[in-house]
């Protein structure tokens, strides 16, 4: 916890020693309430950013998704700046071990050491944020369900993070229900399939290095995001300036819109608290309850999206593919919540 001056604790991470003494969700459970409050607090960030994506993806049409990525990790490394040098928060799960005016707040060793973990970031943000254009909103939640599936294979290389049958089984479910939703949409767009799903490799990296990372490094979640913004700002602001793309933005008809700004707004904050709630989720649970969290928020997020920018005519197949997947992520829900 980070403690601020009026006595305020703001949840970071897992603290040492208390993880395991810490109150069950329900008996037996192996979940903690401040587990499930992690993993709700992130499913509605998630629903929320999707909405904001899209809409200035594809309702202003704005053509370079790179820069809201760039906006979003400015936004987010000035905001952690302003906390950290008000003594608001700390980067580390126990007393600062930099002094509050080090230019970067955190030992340089530490910064090389969390930078596979920046690397794995920028990657998925890149990715994550390209693939929101080219696929309407109920078929990007589907195609995204599979990452759960990259997630469990990453864990277990990376971490030799092993699963029972029925965490198994309940994944199986969720990734034959996204092929038989999508099953009369393959000819929608190839690019936009091809970059979703790598978008899918990528989150499973990423969600699989912090959960390597990010336990061992002393870090957290404020620290961490800290560290990606350091690394990771400079080179989205070369390849987004390599790319043209900052002319591109300066010459967009929409830039000086009010609505158009109040949606990068919302975007930028809610990338923020999307990115803490990730590492809260994932330190707090693990990186496959964090991708099971992407799938259980599905149901809003396909819904505000059907309503808000339309998408696939109802189909039965999609019907039934979507019904899969939420029925393979309560399995899984289920078997955390009892220990299984």
């Amino acid at each position: 916890m980070a403690k601020n001056a009026g006595g305020v604790l703001l949840p970071v991470s897992a603290e040492p020693g208390k993880g395991d003494g810490e109150a069950a969700l329900f008996k037996g459970s192996a979940m903690t309430r401040r587990g499930a409050v992690a993993a709700l607090s992130y499913m509605s960030c998630s629903v929320l950013l999707v909405m904001f994506n899209k809409a200035a993806l594809s309702s202003y049409k704005f053509p370079c998704a790179n820069v809201i990525t760039l906006l979003q990790m400015v936004c987010s490394t000035c905001l952690l700046y302003v906390l950290r040098r008000l003594k608001i928060i700390s980067f580390t799960n126990s007393e600062p071990s930099v002094p509050s005016d080090s230019l970067f707040f955190v030992p340089f060793r530490i910064l090389l050491r969390t930078s596979p973990l920046s690397l794995s970031y920028l990657l998925y943000m890149l990715a994550s944020m390209e693939s929101v254009r080219g696929v309407n909103v109920p078929m990007y939640t589907t195609l995204r369900r599979t990452t759960v599936a990259f997630t469990m294979t990453m864990e277990y290389f990376l971490a030799k993070q092993k699963h029972t049958p029925p965490i198994i089984g309940s994944v199986a479910l969720i990734v034959f229900g996204a092929f038989i939703a999508g099953a009369r949409d393959l000819s929608f767009d190839a690019r936009g399939y091809a970059i979703v799903f790598v978008a899918n490799i990528t989150t499973a990296v990423y969600l699989a290095t912090i959960n390597r990372i990010g336990k061992s490094s002393g870090l957290n979640s404020f620290g961490l995001m800290w560290c990606n913004g350091l690394v990771c700002g400079p080179a989205v602001l070369l390849l987004t300036y390599i790319q043209g793309d900052l002319k591109k933005t300066i010459e967009f008809p929409y830039l000086y819109s009010p609505g158009f700004q109040v949606v990068l707004l919302f975007s930028c904050t809610l990338a923020f608290l999307l990115n803490y709630t990730i590492f809260w989720n994932t330190i707090l649970n693990s990186a496959l309850t964090q991708s099971m969290c992407g799938n259980l928020k599905d149901f809003f997020t396909v819904g505000l999206g059907w309503v808000l920018f339309g998408g696939l005519p109802f189909d039965l197949l999609n019907v039934i593919g979507q019904g899969l997947g939420f029925v393979g992520s309560g399995m899984y829900a289920y078997c955390k919540i009892k220990g299984k």
